[in-house]
């Protein structure tokens, strides 16, 4: 990749020329250390935080910080919640997010959510302290081979063995990371390189644009036209998020009228979920996403892969007689799982826009005024399902022990249209995802990667990606348990984060799922082990211990004022809601 790179040179565009210097012949700089050159090198790559845990390795860097004022260290007392709040910086925020673990042991207790960050293409540049390299050869404490432990869950993984060499390397991984498909690389700095001398010119952050756009759009057009009425799919993926392409997805919808469907396991909601056209999640099977497709006769896939499979089915998610239409900005995406009728690599955004015109053009007068009355058609469709789901809601009011899908309908009402939501709730986010009513695409991010302990720790990066705004997190008892260290950095940031348990007191989830095997022993006899969260856990101590105030609810009538109340508090809180398992 980037043979130029391999080379050891160094490239600068100036407006529409590119021209290349031989970092040896950059001019001298003053002689600093290893880890004050990557600092400066972080500053002009408009790096503002970095997530980190630190061990001796880490400490010519964390005394290095003491002299760059504008970068600010975010101390997590875990390294699994250190890599999902720069997970959760970097989907908000839209930069790359900087880590710094500790060596091989900080980078174990990290993979979890580095694999989640790789399955959900966050771009990251992830480093860890790695032993002096005058000593690694007599295997000293803390040395292991942190490229080989790095590179399952990363684009690549590579050890800076000079500092001469940073300039290069680090430039090269915020590139590769930001480069489609966008994820996770691994920088190994040995704690010789950090505390060396250099005079190293660091150059200066390249100026790159990557909206490219799609050929073929003419003949996808013509096609897309060319479908029968209400024939039509629209699949709306993640990758629309990454591309700030929700109101032209819109656009492209309202044409055609179309009905859009979201990720059948989904990283956000890139599509506003009150308009009229849009219909939901897939659900998680082959079998039921076949089914739910049966009725059409072309799907427009908008990202890469949006049918994820969760448990097995026979047959495949996409029907014999249904044609697949792909845009993706990175061809490994393309025709990958699905054959494709027509698949174009491309910037969602730019290939859109584009295509919004030729499409115009291709419809005539009778087809605008059907796709129109459809549109109204899905209108009405919409507001009988909410009323369905108010009635609900007043029919299990009266419950001993709240619903989950009154919690859900209490919290949503609480939080109101525009506070983002990290939701790790298994519980209640089926509930969540279908009372969400919000004009504004891209405010909700679900656990795509599939890592518990993601959301917590997610929730407090993104509030410090939008500016320490109000972040709210929603998260299974089961969930919060694997990274409540993240409470305690929420604490010493002061961040507005409203961390919301929905506590079943056991693993609902797979409790359900052995019932379903009739043949499981589990499913015959209805005991289940270790399923159940007993001793019950104090998350109102927990919580307190982490400084952060907590309280538990137990009544449906107080959810939305005390969430209402904990938003407006500016400060971080626990908010415990016992629920009743489904």
């Amino acid at each position: 990749m980037l043979g130029h790179w391999r080379r050891h040179l160094a490239a600068v565009i100036q407006d529409e020329t590119m021209t290349f210097t031989r970092v040896d012949s950059l001019t001298p700089q003053p002689p600093r250390r290893g880890a004050e050159a990557l600092l400066e090198i972080l500053a002009s790559e408009g790096v503002d935080y970095i997530f980190g845990n630190p061990g001796t390795t880490e400490l010519p860097l964390i005394d290095a910080l003491l002299r760059e004022p504008n970068i600010h260290y975010v101390f997590g007392l875990q390294e699994s919640s250190v890599v999902a709040m720069a997970d959760g910086y970097a989907q908000a925020s839209g930069k790359v997010g900087f880590v710094n673990l500790h060596t091989s042991g900080g980078l174990g207790h990290g993979m979890g959510c580095l694999l989640s960050a790789q399955v959900s293409q966050t771009p990251l540049v992830v480093t860890a302290g790695q032993q002096d390299q005058r000593h690694m050869v007599t295997d000293p404490l803390l040395f292991d081979d942190l490229v080989g432990i790095a590179t399952p869950a990363t684009k690549w993984a590579k050890e800076v063995t000079s500092a001469r060499q940073l300039p290069i390397m680090v430039r090269r991984a915020f590139h590769d990371a930001e480069a489609a498909p966008q994820g996770p690389v691994f920088l190994s700095l040995p704690m010789d390189v950090m505390e060396g001398m250099t005079d190293i010119d660091i150059g200066h952050k390249s100026r790159i644009y990557r909206r490219a756009t799609a050929q073929g759009l003419p003949e996808l057009a013509e096609d897309l036209a060319a479908v029968a009425p209400g024939k039509l799919a629209l699949i709306a993926g993640d990758e629309i998020r990454t591309s700030q392409a929700a109101e032209d997805v819109v656009k492209v919808a309202e044409l055609l009228g179309t009905p859009v469907f979201g990720s059948s396991w989904p990283l956000c909601m890139p599509f506003p979920t009150d308009h009229s056209l849009w219909q939901g999640n897939l659900p998680g099977t082959a079998a039921q996403i076949a089914q739910m497709l049966s009725d059409y006769d072309a799907v427009l896939a908008l990202g890469g892969n949006s049918l994820v499979t969760i448990l097995y089915s026979e047959g495949a998610a996409i029907p014999s007689n249904c044609k697949v239409y792909q845009l993706s900005d990175s061809v490994t995406n393309l025709g990958r799982i699905y054959s494709t009728y027509l698949s174009m690599v491309g910037d969602i955004k730019a290939s859109l826009t584009a295509l919004i015109p030729l499409i115009e053009q291709q419809l005539t007068t009778a087809q605008r005024t059907g796709n129109t009355a459809r549109i109204a058609t899905f209108r009405r469709h919409r507001a009988d399902q909410r009323i369905l789901l108010t009635q609900q809601v007043v029919e299990q009011w009266s419950s001993p022990v709240i619903s989950p899908l009154v919690a859900a309908h209490e919290v949503m009402k609480a939080i109101g249209p525009s506070v983002p939501i990290i939701d790790e709730a298994v519980a209640t986010s089926r509930y969540i995802k279908a009372l969400m009513n919000r004009n504004a695409a891209a405010q909700y991010a679900f656990i795509r990667g599939g890592t518990l302990g993601w959301g917590m720790p997610a929730a407090v990066g993104t509030s410090l990606g939008i500016g320490r705004e109000p972040v709210v997190s929603l998260v299974g008892d089961g969930a919060a348990l694997y990274s409540p260290q993240c409470l305690w950095t929420a604490a010493r940031e002061q961040l507005p984060v409203t961390f919301i348990v929905m506590n079943n007191r056991e693993y609902n989830v797979l409790k359900n799922f052995m019932r379903q095997q009739k043949d499981y022993v589990s499913a015959q006899s209805n005991e289940f082990i270790a399923m159940d969260i007993e001793p019950a856990i104090d998350y109102q101590a927990l919580a307190t211990a982490m400084g952060v105030p907590a309280r538990r609810i137990d009544k449906a009538s107080d959810i939305a004022e005390a969430v209402a109340t904990a938003i407006r508090s500016g400060k971080p809180n626990l908010i415990e809601i016992a629920i009743r398992p489904e």
